[in-house]
């Protein structure tokens, strides 16, 4: 059992009011759970300030309080511990109390707008194929080898981030790859984490309802780069207009990925139908199972990353070549009789919805119509829902605006906002239908043979979030089984 001090190693410490030569039991940062003999570090966040809720700790027994302002009452026998951000503290106590387990195995972060799913995922498929025990975190789940840990956030909080890196060594895990997003950066989540390696795949707009500015959300971005340590790469996609940004001032060997400049990994699509991607990469034509030309830079930042790794060309990319994508990122299904395609995308911004249905133009013959069924999240960014909308009739042939999670927000409110980013040349192509299943079997009694439908934004989630309740909804089941109803 360590003590409170061993546990505030590096912390930057204000001030300490009380006998910090004491065991800790554990960190939480939810007052809620914490029992005697703990810590409570008190987080100002988007929602709550944790201040409001050192009394409450300390009645469920707190030995020690972590806060940047020091309750009106403070309790004798607490040790109270002044510091400048919580956040950074929660992180760098984390570590040391979990014996720093990002130390112990090489940690990969992938930052970015689109693709961090993809690409860590490809990264924690291709280790394993190569015979590494492998961790992962990600949006779609966390994964230590074979065994799948549920994910609630795209990167925990970083006592859980810490506890589950700790696991992930215990059972013998030597690489661990993990999604970075700009909120668990700016949250500072990450605190106290060694990376080996950082990738950046794009930015484009999104969570402009938490970072206010394009320019605010450039510089999160850019600030995960700004602290890798030397030891460590930075990979960049040079086809990005930002992606040399985000390299400014690393420390980190830099290293760049592009389809269409001189970079140190450079690749060049040869072909792109739904049998998958052959690329040109070096001297070498690979044929990839995965679609579309986004996944060709994904494919290409796994590959960078794991040559910058140390491995074997030629050996990471015999493995690559037999990997399948993450799941609800571009994942298809062909209906038996009418041959009708359906694609379930986790595309949720104007620049990934746009991205898929260009790789769908691609992909038809000609005469196939898009049919695309695309919604909003509530409670998120709002100035992306008219441009999403605007992406989605001009690209496809049938557009049908529906709910995605609403969350505390009407869905028909969501829509019309959607709808005012719609020319009037373009909205005789769009329909409006609330109902998320019902939005999906329109889609489906439209449908002709061959046609492409495209169900966009929710992707992996296995339900709808309305008013504060999940209800179970899976896109490319209820797809299938429409596709089945209707004998298509």
């Amino acid at each position: 059992m360590k003590t409170l001090r061993d546990i505030l190693y590096q912390v930057q410490i204000l001030d300490v009011h009380g006998n910090n030569d004491i065991a800790i039991h554990a960190l939480h940062i939810d007052s809620r759970q914490v029992k005697a003999g703990d810590v409570f570090i008190a987080i100002r966040g988007v929602a709550a300030d944790g201040h409001a809720y050192i009394s409450k700790a300390v009645a469920q027994g707190a030995a020690a309080v972590v806060c940047e302002a020091l309750p009106e009452v403070t309790a004798p026998d607490v040790c109270y511990v002044l510091v400048g951000s919580s956040h950074q503290a929660a992180g760098i106590m984390a570590g040391n109390f979990y014996d720093n387990p990002s130390r112990k195995l090489k940690l990969v972060g992938v930052t970015g707008t689109n693709g961090k799913t993809t690409v860590a995922t490809l990264l924690f498929r291709l280790y394993t194929a190569m015979g590494h025990h492998c961790g992962l975190l990600s949006t779609v789940q966390n994964q230590i080898g074979e065994r799948i840990v549920p994910a609630t956030h795209t990167t925990p909080d970083p006592i859980h981030l810490n506890a589950l890196l700790a696991e992930m060594v215990n059972e013998g895990c030597d690489y661990a790859f993990m999604e970075v997003s700009s909120h668990a950066i700016h949250q500072q989540r990450i605190a106290g984490l060694q990376f080996a390696g950082g990738i950046f795949t794009n930015i484009t707009h999104d969570h402009l309802d938490y970072h206010k500015t394009f320019d605010e959300y450039i510089r999160v971005k850019k600030s995960f780069f700004d602290n890798l340590p030397a030891s460590a790469f930075a990979l960049t996609n040079l086809d990005d207009k930002r992606g040399n940004v985000m390299l400014q001032n690393t420390k980190a060997r830099k290293a760049t990925y592009s389809l269409r400049t001189m970079a140190e990994f450079k690749g060049k699509i040869l072909e792109n139908n739904l049998t998958g991607l052959v690329m040109q990469i070096g001297a070498k034509d690979v044929h990839f199972r995965l679609i579309g030309e986004f996944n060709a830079y994904n494919l290409l930042a796994v590959f960078g990353a794991a040559v910058l790794l140390g491995d074997d060309k030629d050996t990471v990319l015999a493995a690559l070549s037999n990997l399948q994508g993450a799941e609800g990122r571009f994942d298809y299904i062909v209906s038996k009789n009418e041959r009708i395609i359906g694609i379930v995308d986790y595309a949720h911004t104007p620049d990934a919805l746009l991205n898929v249905l260009a790789t769908i133009k691609n992909l038809r013959q000609g005469h196939e119509q898009i049919i695309t069924v695309v919604g909003c999240g509530g409670d998120r960014d709002t100035t992306k829902r008219p441009v999403m909308g605007e992406v989605a009739a001009e690209h496809s042939d049938k557009a049908i605006f529906t709910s995605d999670n609403p969350r505390s927000e009407d869905a028909a409110a969501i829509i019309r906002e959607m709808e005012a980013g719609v020319n009037v040349t373009q909205r005789k192509k769009t329909l409006s239908i609330t109902d998320r299943h019902e939005a999906i079997k329109t889609a489906v009694s439209l449908a002709k043979p061959e046609d492409i439908i495209l169900i966009a934004g929710k992707g992996h989630e296995k339900y709808q979030e309305i008013h504060g309740v999940k209800h179970p909804f899976d896109d490319k089941q209820v797809l299938r089984e429409l596709l089945e109803m209707f004998d298509k």
